[in-house]
C-alpha cells in the first residue's frame, strides 16, 4: 500500500471533493480518482460514496481512516529525522482543550509556536465536552479534570489542584472561612459538573454539598462570578492562577481540610508514532507552564 495513496485518501475526507482535494495536493482530479480505485482495487473494498457533487465515507473508509493516519504522520515523522537542520514542523496538529485552559493557556502559546514553526497549522478545538480522539482525528487532548479509565495514553505535564477563591470585595463583606462548618455559612458558586465538593480530610477524599447561591455550567461563569464578589468558588488552579496573581480573586485555606490535587493531562491515541508537531508542542507547554508556576 502506497503512503502517497493513502494521503490522496485524506486528502479527500478533508476536502470533500475530488476536485478540492486535487487542489490541495496540487494534481487533477482524474489523477485523484485514479489514486483511489488504486487504492480500492489493492484492499478490495469500497472508500467513498461518490455523487456528482461530493463524497462521503463508506464503514471501509471509516475503519482505514485512524491507519491512513498513523501511517502518513509515520512516514512524516521520519522525513522529520532525517532532515533535522530544517529546525521546522510540519503539518497540521489537532487540540482539544477544555475551554478555560485553552483560552488562557493554549492560545498564548501559538504566536510564538507558529513563528517558530511557519509550516506548522493549529486546528484547536476548545470545549469543555470529553472529545473522542480517535473518532475526531485529534492528535492530543489536553485534560484539567481527573481521567476517566481508557486505553488512551496519558502523560501528567503539570500539578493543578483544586482552589477555594472569593473577591476581596466579598471576603471584607462576608470574612474568609477557615474551618469546612465555617465555609458553609458562605454563599458557593457551583459548577454543575461539580454538585459536590471534594476535600481531602485525615488523609481521604470526602464529598460535601455547600449552600449555592449561584450554579451554572461554565467554568468561565463561575470563574466570573467570583470576580464580581457573588460568593466563594472552587475551581482548578490553572482556571485561576491569573486572577489571583492578579489580586482579583483571593486563595483560600482551610485549618482542617486540604484540597483535592488533581494534574493537567496530555493524553493521545497511542505512544507509538508521536508526530513530531505534537513533541514540539508539548515541550512548549510544559516550559510555559513551569514558567507560570514559578511566577515569571
Amino acid at each position: 500500500m502506497l503512503v502517497a495513496d493513502l494521503r490522496v485518501f485524506l486528502a479527500v475526507v478533508a476536502a470533500g471533493t475530488l476536485s478540492a482535494a486535487g487542489r490541495q495536493l496540487d494534481i487533477s482530479p482524474m489523477q485523484v480518482s485514479r489514486r483511489l480505485a488504486s487504492l480500492e482495487e489493492e484492499l478490495g473494498v469500497r472508500l467513498f460514496h461518490r455523487t456528482t457533487r461530493a463524497v462521503s465515507l463508506t464503514a471501509e473508509g471509516e475503519a482505514l481512516l485512524p491507519y491512513a493516519r498513523t501511517m502518513t504522520e509515520a512516514e512524516d515523522n521520519v522525513m522529520g529525522e532525517l532532515r533535522p537542520s530544517s529546525g521546522s514542523v510540519k503539518g497540521l496538529l489537532r487540540i482539544t482543550a477544555p475551554s478555560v485552559f485553552g483560552q488562557g493557556i493554549v492560545v498564548g502559546l501559538l504566536p510564538a509556536l507558529l513563528a517558530q514553526h511557519p509550516e506548522l497549522r493549529i486546528d484547536l478545538d476548545v470545549s469543555d465536552k470529553v472529545v473522542d480522539l480517535v473518532g475526531q482525528g485529534m492528535d492530543l487532548a489536553l485534560r484539567v479534570a481527573p481521567l476517566a479509565d481508557s486505553e488512551l495514553v496519558a502523560r501528567k505535564l503539570a500539578p493543578n489542584p483544586r482552589v477555594l477563591c472569593a473577591s476581596p470585595a466579598y471576603l471584607q463583606r462576608h470574612g474568609q472561612p477557615g474551618t469546612l462548618e465555617a465555609l458553609e455559612q458562605h454563599a458557593c458558586i457551583m459548577l454543575q459538573a461539580v454538585p459536590r465538593w471534594p476535600f481531602v480530610v485525615d488523609g481521604a477524599l470526602q464529598y460535601r454539598r455547600l449552600p449555592a447561591r449561584v450554579s451554572t455550567s461554565s467554568v468561565d461563569a463561575v470563574r466570573s462570578a467570583a470576580v464580581q464578589g457573588l460568593g466563594i468558588a472552587m475551581l482548578a488552579y490553572w482556571d485561576v492562577f491569573q486572577q489571583i496573581r492578579d489580586g482579583a480573586l483571593v486563595e483560600i485555606a482551610l485549618q482542617d481540610a486540604q484540597m483535592e490535587q488533581l494534574a493537567v493531562w496530555a493524553v493521545m491515541p497511542t505512544r507509538r508514532y508521536v508526530p513530531t508537531r505534537v513533541k514540539v508542542f508539548l515541550a512548549a507547554l510544559e516550559s510555559a507552564l513551569a514558567s507560570y508556576s514559578q511566577g515569571t
